[in-house]
């Protein structure tokens, strides 16, 4: 038997079409493409192999019982292959040791050329072990006492550049035009022309103002992004000046990051707004990466509260089927496998996490956004199509509120234009168009 031989049947050992994964086995789905110097099993083996106990070769310090724990690729079509770990492969609640596993070193190896990590089967033990979202789909009751959702919520536009103060004006003129929230944007944390500490001061004595004169529940999800500590810093300040949420970049934090904050926001009584700024990097191409399906699954299994998924009309690449896919995944307690989508997944006793829709949004394309996502459970956040209105930003947030209003009474935005000149001039401003 030549070397290489020996290699490629070891890799073979981490094949077993014959497998029926367990009910507490962790199954994912991969989609590849292979080098051309290797078979289809070859690289299936590899996969199999690498993300678990296997190296390039046979290994005289392998005995049965450490065998047993390998994965198994047991399934695979098209360019798909499933491969079952066991649970004790895994530490729970670690994410980031569960990302160093099914997609670590796999994704380097020479007998890929490509490769996706589509999705992952999260068995329940491995899943209640995790703490999900603190509040969830209940954040909507529970911090702005609402009955029904959306959260509606608005980035001060330009989202990066303003002073303090214009950034404080800019949020009162929203606030009293009915909106929630006010979120910071992805790149706006404490630069010298807008402290961190100082917007939080200065925004927090304008939500009691507006809180006092209209009698509605004001927040914001101002951005917390930075080194760990600093997070938790800013975070235990946002607490301290009343606000009940906070917002912060997931993905260039990183998983290890948002569990810290996570296990602070359930100290805290408080809720977690993820952007998902930078998932494009590895989520957009459907041949390689991680996509944004999984991304989102991590998410609501770490626990943040509400996440990005897209609009299908807006300005971001979000085709309508991978919306509805995540979802689905974030609000339903069971959920149902679809062959080169996603697989079967019980969520057990984690809480649902509250998609939001942005981007490139603006009143005549409301009701399209809330068909799409045929649900209240949700975020629903407008920037652009706020500020940009004639009158300016409060009548830019009046006009989003009652294109809200006209959807949840079955009316047209014509209709309702016909009473609220806010919606008509931004109607006779955008229309219906759907920004690219």
């Amino acid at each position: 038997m030549t070397k290489d031989k020996e290699k490629i049947e070891w890799y073979h050992d981490f094949i077993d079409r014959d497998y029926t994964p367990r009910d507490d086995d962790l199954v994912a789905l991969f989609y590849f493409d292979k080098a051309d110097s290797v078979s289809v099993d070859d690289l299936i083996g590899r996969l199999a192999s690498e993300s678990s106990i296997g190296t390039w070769t046979t290994l005289e310090t392998l005995d049965d019982e450490i065998f047993k724990k390998r994965a198994r690729a047991f399934w695979n079509t098209n360019n798909h292959v499933k491969i079952s770990y066991p649970l004790e492969l895994w530490e729970l609640d670690n994410v980031p040791q569960l990302m160093s596993g099914i997609a670590g070193n796999i994704f380097g190896m020479k007998a890929v050329r490509n490769l996706r990590l589509i999705d992952t089967t999260l068995p329940v033990d491995y899943v209640n072990g995790s703490k999900g979202p603190h509040m969830g789909v209940d954040a909507i009751k529970r911090i702005f006492k609402k009955d029904v959702g959306p959260i509606t919520s608005c980035v001060p536009k330009p989202k990066i550049g303003m002073t303090t103060d214009q950034h404080v004006q800019v949020a009162i003129d929203v606030w009293s035009g009915g909106i929630d929230a006010i979120k910071d944007d992805e790149n706006l944390t404490s630069q010298v022309w807008n402290r961190f500490e100082d917007r939080v001061t200065k925004m927090a004595k304008a939500r009691d103002k507006v809180q006092n004169e209209t009698g509605e529940i004001k927040d914001a999800f101002i951005n917390v992004t930075a080194e760990t500590h600093e997070m938790e810093r800013r975070v235990k300040l946002l607490h301290d000046n009343g606000f009940r949420y906070f917002m912060v970049d997931v993905v260039t934090t990183g998983f290890a990051a948002v569990q810290t904050l996570r296990n602070l926001a359930g100290d805290l009584d408080m809720a977690i707004h993820a952007h998902r700024a930078m998932h494009a990097t590895f989520t957009k191409h459907y041949t390689h990466g991680i996509s944004m399906y999984m991304l989102a699954k991590l998410m609501r299994l770490i626990g943040v509260d509400q996440i990005h998924i897209g609009t299908v009309v807006g300005k971001l690449d979000s085709p309508k089927q991978d919306v509805l896919d995540m979802r689905d995944m974030l609000l339903e307690t069971e959920v149902k496998e679809h062959p080169d989508r996603n697989l079967y997944q019980n969520w057990g006793k984690i809480k649902g996490t509250l998609p939001v829709a942005s981007g490139g949004l603006h009143p005549g394309v409301l009701p399209e956004v809330m068909k799409v996502y045929g649900t209240t459970n949700m975020a629903l956040q407008v920037g652009g199509g706020i500020h940009g209105h004639p009158n300016g930003s409060h009548d830019g947030a009046k006009a989003t509120v009652q294109a809200l209003e006209a959807v949840r009474d079955g009316i047209t935005l014509e209709e309702k234009a016909e009473s609220h000149k806010e919606l008509r001039q931004a109607l006779e401003k955008w229309g219906y168009i759907q920004p690219i």
